[in-house]
């Protein structure tokens, strides 16, 4: 396939929306907030197939976008946090290069297999069984063997997994040493050396496959059948030629396969990476973050601690995108009300047309504060152009069909203070909703197809670090990152 024709980004598709917003600030009063009229856009202008397609000139901003629109994951996930773990990887640097002299792999790619794997923790297996992928690079027993010519003597190697377990329970740790050195002898897999050789066996072997290195290092934890399937359903090309044909031939790379494919675009493609339920079809992006990481503890260890301090703050990257202390918060009523004069706040626009609805509770404890319940119908003036093409772009994927259900918007503290009284899911401390950057969209929807759409729009913008996002057991607490879409 060839490049693909450039669209509006998710922000330049908004400009429209968000100008008309604006102009309705001017409707607004001081004396009673209202929500204004309702916004005259067709949804054919909100509704795009997709709001930045790919473009195989800016595959290095589409990369760059996605490592870090997953990098919470890799945060939130890292043993100890991810000094820690990046100080367990570090140790490991020379035997790293060691294993990756004389190939093609860069040390630095291998390094951030080894993080994302196993998190320097050379005894590591996923699961109970060391049938499973195990030791510093994860390789599966059957891989170690019958691909990668390691000895795996899997029988011996789960006999001495249960000896040292019990051994560990039984409070010995010298027996459980000695029976871990053993099986690293009898399982390769246990040798960090070893473990950092087969793992560079396997990259020689996929990169002769593919052609290339991006996909080389996909294919190490999605597979080389599963990565060959998605890229004949891209290409359409009929089984028996070599598959690093395909890729030359097209000039492939995995963000064109992921960011050129989704329920409209490419649908076989993304039933494909969709399905694979070890979230194979976001490991790149991990893999690049956590090279990104271990790039910042040899350089700026400062900056590193700081985003484990930003991302540890909640279960979404939402505090990286708007740290407590440089973002604006609305303290009282008053406060926010000045927000919304100043323009910094830009009222929800109602009607189905736009692929969403206000729910009837939204600002329903504003009398309590003496306020009037529009006050809390509004958003800053970038979010609210997130939601109203996510809305869109949701709507079209589902044929036109269902409207999503805004059920928070903008608080300040005093409310939020109120709100945290009467709800388990409000939180008293710093909440992104007081800064006007956060909105919830609730979990009940028209239709499965509606649930789905919904769930794609959600994990592309994430991708794109348009957005973050935490599953809460009433709603989708959304968060935009602020952040230009255009390179």
């Amino acid at each position: 396939m060839g490049p693909v024709s450039r669209g509006r980004t998710v922000l330049g598709v908004l400009a429209l929306a968000a100008a008309v917003v604006v102009a309705l600030i001017g409707l607004v009063s001081a004396a009673g907030l209202d929500a204004g009229p309702s916004i005259d856009i067709s949804p054919e202008s909100v509704a795009e197939e997709d709001p930045v397609p790919y473009d195989p000139a800016r595959r290095a901003w589409f990369e760059a976008r996605a490592a870090g629109g997953l990098s919470h994951v890799v945060f939130a996930n890292s043993p100890g946090g991810a000094l820690a773990t990046a100080r367990r990887v570090a140790r490991l640097r020379d035997r790293i290069e060691a294993a990756a002299a004389g190939s093609e792999t860069d040390p630095d790619l291998l390094e951030a297999i080894v993080y994302l794997e196993s998190a320097g923790r050379p005894e590591v297996i996923a699961g109970k069984d060391p049938e499973l992928a195990a030791g510093l690079t994860q390789i599966v027993a059957s891989t170690g063997s019958g691909l990668l010519g390691m000895r795996v003597d899997l029988e011996r190697s789960r006999k001495l997994t249960e000896e040292a377990r019990r051994a560990l329970r039984q409070g010995k740790p010298a027996k459980v040493e000695k029976l871990l050195a053993e099986r690293a002898r009898v399982d390769e897999r246990f040798d960090p050396g070893k473990a950092l050789e087969g793992a560079v066996r396997y990259l020689a072997l996929a990169r002769e496959r593919f052609g290339a290195e991006d996909l080389a290092v996909v294919s190490y934890h999605m597979g080389i059948g599963n990565l060959e399937n998605v890229i004949g359903t891209y290409t359409g090309a009929a089984d028996g030629g070599p598959v690093s044909d395909l890729v030359e031939a097209d000039g492939l790379t995995y963000a064109q396969l992921l960011f050129d494919s989704s329920p409209s675009r490419n649908p076989e493609t993304w039933e494909l990476l969709s399905a694979f339920g070890d979230e194979s079809s976001e490991y790149y992006w991990k893999l690049l973050a956590s090279r990104g990481i271990m790039r910042l503890y040899r350089e700026d260890p400062g900056e590193l601690r700081r985003l484990e301090r930003l991302h540890a703050a909640k279960a979404t990257a939402e505090e990286v995108f708007h740290p407590r202390g440089a973002t604006e918060v609305f303290d009282d009523p008053d406060d926010l009300a000045g927000g919304w004069r100043d323009g910094d706040v830009v009222p929800i626009p109602g009607g189905e047309a736009l692929g969403y609805v206000l729910a009837e509770g939204l600002g329903e404890h504003a009398a309590e504060l003496d306020a009037d319940p529009a006050l809390y119908r509004g958003l800053r003036p970038e979010a609210l152009g997130v939601l109203v093409r996510m809305a869109g772009w949701v709507r079209a994927l589902n044929g036109g069909e269902g409207s999503l259900v805004v059920t928070s918007a903008v608080r300040d503290r005093e409310y939020q203070r109120l709100l945290g009284k009467r709800s388990p899911e409000a939180t008293d401390a710093y909440s992104l909703h007081t800064t006007g950057w956060s909105f919830d969209v609730w979990r009940r929807y028209d239709s499965g197809d509606q649930a789905e759409a919904f769930q794609f729009v959600l994990d592309r913008l994430q991708a794109l670090g348009v957005i973050d996002y935490a599953v809460e057991p009433e709603a989708i607490h959304v968060t935009v990152s602020g952040r230009e879409v255009s390179p």
